[in-house]
């Protein structure tokens, strides 16, 4: 019973980090049907710029909550502005060309950011520091989760209602659904589209951000390629629960993340990774529009 409620808790604590980078992958497919394979190294990006951070205010006296707030904001924004930068340089000049030339650009633009991730920083592993507080209610779930684990799931949670209320509560949000629902009626209706899909790629780094901070405090230790497998999983999540559907990608992420935390446990942890590209190939045959996908008919 013990090691059932330990995976449940590792299943949930994976499936929220999955459904924190699958949100930028789902919401940039639901507005102009792009999957950005950047985005993973966004998240690492942030889990870098967060450590970075980390030492320089720890430098300064700032400690506790402080530290871990400001840690997250200063890597949020960083991340920000990698995301709407990246769509300016390398998606917005091919779109409305071929579907094919802004795939191999995200591509291109992933590979680049790894390596210069790599050059900046460093190849191999770095020590990652524990920012996450001592919390006030840790006695309680002594055994069965970790604070990070705790901090992860609630702030995955909070996350969601942030972004439902975003989506449905301000005009930016109506704007979103306008153009993912109809983009040339949404211009006709005075609707600025690059500004929303800049936007969706500022919201999605800011989330990807969060959860490279996140991760980092959960495993104490990061590394230049930890973006490209954690992206790899998260595209399979959203795919999974429905590219574009921002309720799909979380339901998604946590089939992954409850599928491989019971492998792991139960086979064996050499197939974790396995579960994933599995999964994938299984609902790409069986429904390749995903759990809560729906079919699209194209007039031609």
């Amino acid at each position: 019973m013990e090691l059932f409620l330990n995976l449940c808790v590792s299943g949930l604590t994976k499936g929220s980090i999955y459904a924190l980078i699958a949100l930028g992958y789902t919401m940039v497919y639901g507005i102009i049907a792009l999957i950005n394979f950047a985005h993973g190294e966004i998240y690492m990006i942030g889990a870098f710029t967060a450590l970075i951070f980390s030492m320089a205010l720890g430098a300064l006296g700032l400690s506790g909550w402080g530290l871990l707030l400001a840690c997250g904001l200063l890597a949020a924004v960083y991340c920000a502005m990698y995301g709407w930068t990246l769509e300016k340089i390398a998606y917005k000049p091919l779109r409305g060309q071929s579907r094919l030339a802004p795939l191999i650009s995200a591509i291109g633009m992933s590979i680049f950011l790894q390596n210069y991730v790599q050059l900046v920083q460093t190849p191999n592993f770095l020590a990652y520091p524990d920012l996450i507080p001592p919390l006030p209610f840790a006695g309680a779930l002594s055994g069965v989760a970790t604070k990070s684990q705790v901090a992860i799931v609630a702030a995955t949670a909070l996350s969601m209602i942030a972004l439902t209320l975003f989506i449905k509560r301000t005009r930016m949000g109506l704007a979103m659904r306008a153009v993912s629902q109809d983009p040339t009626m949404a211009r006709l209706s005075g609707v600025n589209i690059d500004r929303v899909i800049s936007s969706t790629f500022v919201i999605g780094s800011v989330f990807a951000a969060v959860g490279g901070l996140l991760i980092g405090c959960a495993t104490r230790q990061i590394d230049s390629y930890q973006g490209f497998l954690a992206g790899m999983k998260a595209f399979t999540a959203a795919v999974l629960g429905g590219i574009g559907s921002v309720p799909g990608a979380v339901i998604g992420s946590l089939i992954l993340g409850f599928s491989e935390s019971f492998a792991a446990g139960y086979v064996s942890s050499d197939y974790e990774d396995v579960v994933a590209f599995v999964l994938l190939i299984l609902i790409l045959t069986l429904r390749p529009d995903g759990i809560m996908g729906s079919a699209t008919t194209q007039k031609v």
